[in-house]
């Protein structure tokens, strides 16, 4: 395969983590035989900086010409001003408008070997696995009216709940495509007790269920929903749910398996169709984690894991992400730690040296 790849590296620990998931697929191309063109822009703060705007036209329009896009963080104490102009996160929010990411998706699986890193019990994460579909194109994000306004001496905002009946349908329909080949649950989280746009999801939700009697539908408010993921967070199959919340419920998940460090997340665009290969953009979840920047310590894992989502969704390459996936799980079983995940005594391990312990695993 000839594939051309975008690495978006941004802010903070996000070139160190790009560079080794960049390595791991260097690796992959190597060892199966594909060809695969990387090609660096600037996204978030360091475009601020370079160009005056978190992304630039011709970043997106290199992103919409490539196969797939490999993302590192964005942000930082230096862009935080609440009255900039403008914020790294913008370019973040314009990569998926521009790009039509509809579908975030967030697998949460915790590794038996970390269970001391959660800081449930470990009766609490046994069997826990789920995946988190989160939508990316609508919601307080997104919709209109959206702004400060100065009103006779007075500031108001405003951020606007939007979404229409396509944008509901097509994310809901995801989830319960998704879930056919796992347990067959689709949890839909909404807040239908206070919001329209919430009782408009309900509704399109329920209907889609009924043309997929073989799958179990179940509907959480939101605040239930994250309650339970800290309560009983095995109990879930397939969460899908607006953009905003499913933006806290899966920082919120996150600390199921230990570490930000450690889960990847792909922004997949329409159509969605995995055997075809689709556009996405690929990020591990965490920040940019500027207090650790430049110190060779951040875990690269959940980059080298959204490197193999990046090979399953977008280029159709199964067997070689499954490689990644078993190097990744054969590492931690051997005790290959970075100081997020380490217990005290443990030998911690570099972003580098986690990398080739993978590499080497492969």
């Amino acid at each position: 395969m000839n594939t051309k790849i975008i690495t978006l590296p941004g802010d903070g620990i996000g070139p160190e983590v790009t560079r080794e998931g960049v390595r791991v697929l260097e690796y992959i191309a190597k060892k199966f035989g594909h060809q695969f063109e990387f090609e660096e822009h600037l996204i978030g703060g360091c475009a601020i900086d370079a160009t005056g705007e978190p992304l630039s036209n011709a970043t997106l329009d290199a992103c919409r010409a490539a196969d797939a896009v490999l993302l590192g963080a964005v942000g930082g104490p230096q862009w935080d001003d609440p009255r900039a102009k403008t914020r790294p996160e913008v370019g973040l929010l314009g990569l998926r408008k521009g790009l039509g990411l509809f579908a975030n998706l967030r697998p949460v699986k915790p590794h038996p070997a970390l269970a001391h890193a959660s800081p449930l019990k470990p009766e609490k994460i046994a069997g826990v696995d789920f995946i988190v579909i989160r939508e990316l194109t609508g919601g307080l994000y997104f919709g209109k009216p959206q702004g400060r306004f100065e009103e006779s001496g007075k500031t108001r905002a405003v951020d606007t709940m939007e979404y229409s009946d396509a944008e509901i349908t097509r994310i809901v329909q995801l989830a319960f495509r998704l879930a056919e080949p796992r347990r067959a649950k689709v949890t839909s989280v909404d807040k239908a007790n206070v919001l329209a746009s919430s009782r408009l999801w309900r509704e399109i939700a329920t209907e889609i269920g009924r043309a997929h009697p073989q799958i179990k539908l179940d509907h959480l408010l939101v605040d239930t929903c994250a309650m339970k993921l800290i309560a009983s967070p095995a109990a879930f199959d397939v969460i899908v749910t607006e953009n905003m919340f499913g933006d806290i419920l899966t920082d919120e998940a996150a600390v199921l398996v230990g570490s930000m460090g450690l889960l990847p997340s792909a922004s997949l665009g329409a159509p969605f169709d995995s055997a075809q290969g689709v556009l996405g953009v690929y990020e591990p979840i965490h920040g940019s984690a500027p207090d650790i920047a430049g110190k060779s310590i951040a875990n690269p894992i959940g980059t080298i894991l959204s490197a193999a989502m990046l090979l399953r969704y977008s280029l159709n390459l199964s067997r070689e992400a499954d490689a990644i996936e078993r190097a990744v799980d054969r590492a931690i079983d051997e005790g290959c730690r970075t100081a997020d995940i380490a217990q005290p005594g443990e030998r911690v391990m570099s972003t580098r040296e986690m990398a080739d312990a993978i590499i080497e695993r492969m």
